[in-house]
């Protein structure tokens, strides 16, 4: 790829746009929002600051990487020279279908535009779009600079060639790209994330230990190990026999809701939402939401650095 635009400056495109640029990429990072642009840049400048901190990048690097990424404004004429167009807007379908019909207007015939979607169907996503084969969907996972998977799904009418084309560049830039022969909601690993989640949700619900214990029971515990090993090998390692008798015995047990609990929907309805509001399930100062981004760019960065 020669060039990419990544349309949508939020938590996920600046992100996407700052790995792209790292890899010696040029990118453009489009919004129509030009507050909305300043305010990736500076997150994007403090990230590339953070890595020369932790040696795991030179001040060359970091220079050459805010060269290599501009911004603009003009989403459309930003699109219409790039290879790739990696759409990173808001989760309202309606929105991504205009934006497709603009888009489809103005590229060059053979750019392949991808959705960072990690919400709707590829086939939900092209149901007007008028060339649906070279569409595809490239699901990032938060901070995209930083978290190697990348969820990378077909839709029917999607060809061979633009899939191999995504998946190499993805590679390319550094990523472990996987294919899904199913175009199925939610992909792979949100549908394995909101099964932890909902249960997560349900011991709290019904106080088996308070939320500092149930996070401490993930990080400290499965979750290390996940980091080597994911669940279809720990089954392996444990026992097929171990796993049928642990899956038996606990499937009655488990939460099968297909709602949230009310305490949930409590917060969410008093404006609780997390750390954009600065309480959630945890209550936040300003200070401590920033140290733990910071923390938790710096433990995603080690990490990478130990798996290399």
């Amino acid at each position: 790829m020669k060039q990419v635009t990544v349309i949508g400056s939020g938590v996920m495109g600046h992100g996407i746009a700052q790995l792209v640029a790292q890899a010696n990429v040029p990118v453009v990072l489009t919004d129509v929002y030009e507050s909305s642009l300043e305010k990736a840049t500076e997150l994007i400048t403090a990230n590339l600051a953070m890595q020369v901190e932790q040696q795991a990048i030179s001040e060359s690097e970091k220079e050459r990487t805010l060269m290599t990424l501009s911004t603009s404004t003009d989403v459309i004429q930003s699109a219409s020279n790039s290879d790739l167009v990696i759409e990173a807007i808001s989760e309202k379908l309606d929105l991504k279908h205009e934006l497709y019909e603009k888009l489809e207007e103005a590229i060059l015939k053979e750019t392949i535009i991808a959705s960072n979607t990690s919400t709707f169907s590829l086939e939900a996503l092209t149901k007007n779009v008028a060339h649906p084969e070279r569409f595809i969907v490239t699901h990032f996972f938060n901070p995209a600079q930083f978290v190697p998977l990348v969820e990378v799904v077909k839709g029917n009418k999607t060809t061979e060639d633009v899939a191999k084309r995504v998946m190499n560049f993805m590679e390319q830039v550094g990523k472990r790209p996987i294919l899904l022969q199913k175009d199925v909601p939610g992909f792979i690993a949100n549908r394995l994330q909101a099964a932890l989640v909902r249960e997560a949700f349900h011991l709290l619900e019904e106080g088996v230990a308070d939320a500092r214990s149930i996070d401490l029971a993930v990080t400290e515990g499965p979750g290390l190990r996940w980091g080597f090993s994911g669940p279809l090998e720990t089954a392996d390692f444990g026992g097929l026999d171990i796993w049928k008798s642990v899956v038996e015995n606990l499937a009655p047990e488990l939460s099968a809701k297909q709602q949230v609990p009310s305490f949930i929907d409590a917060a969410i309805e008093n404006g609780n939402l997390g750390t954009k509001t600065s309480k959630g399930i945890y209550s936040y100062s300003d200070e401590v939401i920033q140290s733990r981004l910071v923390e938790r760019d710096e433990y995603l960065l080690k990490m990478s650095k130990v798996r290399q």
